[in-house]
């Protein structure tokens, strides 16, 4: 899969949870009593209610998000095992258990604040049916849709991949919890929802499966609690036992964040100048997870978690082979997983408007990257000609942010970052590129600043 490729599918996620959590208020938003207002006149007084707003109806509430993760996960399908390609490359011995576990545990956690007295939604009983009917609705869908699919997974054990039944309950449980105790603390539901997210991109990770597959079990876990709430309130004739006596005050002025984030990486020079064979690097990309607690209304301490990757380009390359037009070159990013914390400093501009400064400091872990020849016809074959590593390094970083909010608990973050590391690169050559050149090692270890500015967009959720 190609740079925009790659783009495009981090883009399509980064869009489903930001107009997911916008327009849908069930996600992110806890559940309020219909408002009603009165109209007086001097004849007579008549309650009205409050029309309410499109993202607003109960149809569009219940809907919206599963539909967009489900058309996510159409629009991914035929880049399924590109994006797999990724996974093969920065994890490919990957293997853990703890999502057999963790899909359970927003649910485990509700039910234990049940048993607590902690006072939610519903009581026990209640919350127990609204449970029983969520489980029942998704596992129906689930396993229909497994077993009429019979989508082969991508280790090839099984054909029951799509979709993730794993996945599917971990986003179950977390809109159970979100139900029951997001208008009590809506952490609660970053909670949920934040563990949903881990289970489901453990399921990639383990290669179990397709990252449609996620998608498309994310819908279907929240459709199914969404529709499970919606015939126990039918039943009960109202939305919650204490839905009145609940009210959630966000007290703290203090802008804590969690958000995931995507943006453009351009290098401030060729990351490739060492192979010495013409290639060079391109623009490349960026993706993570940066969240932060403040102590105060201005400083706080937090990090990121983020991978970053540059293509190399192989138009320009020269080998033995290159005015053979039946020779077709293929190019690995150079690419790095990064993890830093430091220092925040946030100015409130307006209600609305945030500006946040940082500085970081890090370890960046490098991933080994090839350049290969590919040879058409029934007797070609592919030899690499050339690889590539970035030694684990330190990092150093700053940044800043410019955040619109569009509540109290949501924003649209523009972001610009510079990072610096200083790695060994280690070089490998095939002995056909060394023939050229004898006076060439096949074996080079270099250091190469890799420095690089990032542009780009986060959607921030505060608690």
């Amino acid at each position: 899969m190609n740079l925009f490729g790659k783009q495009t599918v981090v883009f399509i996620y980064c869009f489903c949870c930001a107009v997911a959590a916008r327009a849908q208020q069930e996600m992110l938003l806890p559940d309020q009593p219909a408002i009603k207002k009165t109209v007086f006149r001097t004849d007579s007084s008549f309650r009205v209610g409050e029309r309410k707003p499109f993202f607003e109806k109960q149809g569009v509430e219940i809907g919206f998000a599963p539909a967009l993760f489900l058309a996510a996960s159409a629009v991914t399908w035929g880049e399924k095992k590109s994006i797999r390609e990724v996974r093969n490359r920065y994890l490919p011995g990957f293997k853990h258990t703890f999502d057999n576990y963790a899909q359970y545990l927003p649910a485990a956690t509700t039910f234990g604040l049940k048993f607590a007295g902690v006072k939610g939604r519903n009581k026990l009983l209640r919350s127990a049916f609204s449970y029983g009917a969520s489980v029942a609705i998704m596992g129906i869908l689930v396993n229909g849709i497994k077993y009429t699919a019979k989508v082969e997974r991508p280790d090839g054990t099984s054909k029951n991949s799509f979709p993730s039944g794993h996945t599917a309950m971990a986003f179950t449980n977390a809109t159970f919890m979100h139900k029951e105790y997001g208008l009590v603390n809506p952490s609660y539901s970053i909670a949920g929802y934040g563990t949903a997210t881990f289970t489901g991109i453990a399921r990639g990770m383990n290669n179990r499966h397709w990252f449609p597959d996620i998608l498309a079990g994310a819908g279907i876990g929240i459709l199914s609690t969404q529709l499970g709430y919606f015939f126990i309130d039918r039943i009960y004739k109202n939305k919650g036992d204490n839905l009145n006596s609940l009210a959630y005050k966000h007290t703290s002025p203090n802008p804590s964040f969690l958000a995931i984030k995507w943006g453009y990486a351009n290098a401030m020079h060729n990351l490739a100048k060492n192979l010495e064979i013409n290639a060079s690097s391109k623009l490349g990309f960026e993706a993570g997870l940066e969240g932060a607690y403040f102590f105060n209304r201005n400083w706080g301490i937090g990090g990121d978690l983020s991978f970053t990757s540059f293509p190399i380009t192989a138009s320009e390359i020269y080998t033995p082979n290159a005015e053979d037009h039946n020779v077709k070159f293929e190019t690995q990013s150079i690419g790095t997983a990064n993890i830093a914390a430091g220092p925040y400093y946030a100015l409130h501009l307006a209600d609305r408007w945030q500006l946040m400064l940082k500085a970081h400091g890090g370890y960046s872990i490098g991933s080994r990257g090839t350049i290969s020849v590919k040879t058409a016809g029934s007797s070609g074959g592919t030899e690499e000609i050339a690889a590539y590593k970035p030694a684990n390094t330190f990092r150093v970083g700053t940044g800043g942010a410019l955040t619109y909010k569009l509540n109290s608990r949501l924003g649209v973050t523009g972001y610009a970052d510079y990072h610096y590391t200083n790695p060994v690169f280690k070089y490998t050559f095939n002995e056909k590129i060394v023939a050229i050149e004898p006076d060439f090692s096949n074996r080079v270890r270099m250091r190469n600043h890799m420095d690089y500015v990032v542009l780009g967009l986060r959607l921030t959720a505060y608690f």
